[in-house]
């Protein structure tokens, strides 16, 4: 417990630090929100990889997936790293960071506000955002406190006051830098706590080949699709058809949601941006297969994980604290380390984005009609400070609730935000003629989808029994909506396009060794 403790101690001494060294860059708009467009492709490519998976992939995602899907499971994550991330980069990073500084965009309702030249886009955006960014938040806070249950046994309440009152004091210090450097070091942590954290529960069981082997006896239910020996260490598990839809949920999700692309506004250079592909899917290799990897032996400690006293169903949450909880005390120290580090990354990126769009896509122009550099920062500190406590107190309230997977909750969000977002950004970054009737046809089909079949999934008449499927369908859907309205309504006007996408057509000098001679 001492080895523990102090390693949160100094966990926390570090990120406060951080945030104290940064204040002095956090003086304006772009310095708090994007760093002032000079981050490199370290600090990015980890700020990016860490604000993708927290203590809902950790603990959440792993464990549930894992036990359905056995050792499959790691397609989640291999797809993570080469759809969210590897083609993420390479389709979205360039074309994000030059058209946003084109445009003088640093949210992304300020994107559509501009690219569109409409400020009813740009505050839909911003009221999408800060609505379901809080379910996210909330499954965030769910996970870690967990965690910290099984390796303290303190009370949910207290790990999410604590977890809230540090988020708050760095982000609000230090701003985006404050967090970039802070992902930077927690993502070390999680490549090293991920790494040891799988040895240590395949050795429980006898190692890779003796969890495997062991693995292979286990059946699911009578009469399934699990109910044949060797289903979970199969090449596609007992259902590729929904595993394909989580895949597809967490992967191609991330193109859409506004914490991860914003991620490309702040990047340095083009040089950093090909630097910063190979590191975030490398470290997207490691963390997320890691992490279903290690998920898929959770029906080997079926025999120590918490079932539901109604149905029998496992608790889908306590599958990784339970198998954690075998292990030696100075190794559950470097795990709680571990999913400490990816959730305040997380979180952090979170609260930074929705406060940031509340203040400069609704408050300024809108409420306040006007706001100096000075004000826009310390309205943006304040509701960090805000967003904190809503989510905090749902995250308590949703505790006690029956929607108690976390998946649930991520699921839902993802898939409004995704939903919502991911055709509009996409097609807007590469195509003149996106019209503002589909950006909207989009933002309605994504929540309208989402948030109607949670409502019916609360009188048992879901016409999507997964929020996970419904979120993955509605991702898909927006990718169709947003060409097929944009070509049957009025066109854009074409000087207005040309002069926006001129910005590709800039000529500049580079060295030699960056491009050579005709």
């Amino acid at each position: 417990m001492f080895i523990k403790i102090l390693m949160l101690l100094v966990f926390f001494a570090v990120a406060i630090g951080i945030g104290v060294y940064c204040k002095k860059q956090a003086t304006d708009v772009h310095g708090f929100v994007l760093g002032s467009r000079s981050v490199g492709p370290w600090l990015t490519a980890f700020a990016y990889g860490t604000s993708y998976f927290s203590a809902v992939i950790f603990i959440g995602y792993a464990g549930q997936f894992g036990w359905k899907y056995g050792l499959a499971s790691t397609w989640i994550g291999l797809g993570n790293a080469f759809i969210g991330s590897l083609m993420a980069w390479a389709v979205l990073g360039r074309r994000t960071r030059i058209m946003t500084q084109h445009l003088d965009a640093a949210t992304m309702p300020d994107f559509f506000g501009k690219r569109f030249d409409s400020k009813a886009l740009k505050i839909a955006a911003a009221v999408i955002i800060f609505i379901f960014l809080i379910p996210y938040t909330a499954s965030v806070y769910n996970g870690l406190s967990r965690l910290f249950g099984m390796a303290f046994n303190i009370d949910y309440s207290y790990c999410v006051i604590g977890m809230a009152v540090l988020t708050a004091i760095y982000v609000t210090l230090g701003g985006y830098m404050a967090t970039a450097i802070n992902d930077f070091i927690q993502g070390c942590i999680m490549l090293v706590g991920i790494a040891v954290t799988i040895l240590a529960v395949l050795n429980i069981n006898g190692g890779f080949l003796g969890s495997l082997e062991a693995l292979s006896q286990v059946t699911g239910a009578e009469g399934t699709s699990e109910s044949w020996p060797g289903v979970f260490n199969s090449f596609f598990g007992p259902d590729p058809l929904n595993l394909l839809g989580v895949v597809i949920l967490t992967s191609l999700g991330t193109w859409g949601l506004p914490q991860m692309v914003g991620k490309f506004y702040a990047i340095k250079s083009e040089k950093d941006i090909s630097i910063g592909t190979i590191v975030s899917t490398g470290f997207a290799i490691v963390v997320a297969g890691g992490c279903y990897f290690l998920g898929g032996f959770g029906r080997l400690f079926g025999d120590v994980i918490a079932y539901n006293e109604t149905t029998g169903a496992p608790v889908y949450d306590s599958i990784i604290p339970s198998m954690l909880a075998l292990l030696p005390d100075l190794l559950i120290a470097v795990v709680v380390m571990l999913v400490l580090s990816a959730s305040m990354s997380t979180l952090s990126s979170l609260v930074l984005t929705s406060s940031s769009v509340m203040t400069l896509d609704m408050i300024h122009g809108t409420v306040v009609k006007n706001m100096d550099e000075k004000k826009k920062v310390s309205t943006m500190r304040a509701l960090i400070v805000v967003f904190i406590v809503v989510s905090a107190a749902i995250a308590l309230v949703q505790y006690k609730s029956s929607v108690t997977f976390i998946a649930q909750l991520m699921g839902i969000s993802w898939g409004a935000l995704a939903g919502a977002f991911l055709g509009p950004f996409l097609y807007s970054l590469y195509w003149k003629k996106v019209t503002k009737a589909a950006v909207w046809a989009s933002f309605i089909c994504g929540v309208g989808i989402t948030t109607s079949n949670m409502l019916l999934g609360f009188a048992g008449k879901a016409f999507i029994a997964s929020p996970i499927n419904c979120g993955a369908f509605a991702m898909i859907l927006s990718l169709i909506i947003v060409p097929v309205v944009s070509l049957i309504t009025a066109k854009p006007d074409d000087s207005k396009m040309h002069e926006i996408f001129g910005c590709y057509d800039e000529k500049v000098q580079v060295s030699r060794k960056n491009a050579l001679e005709d």
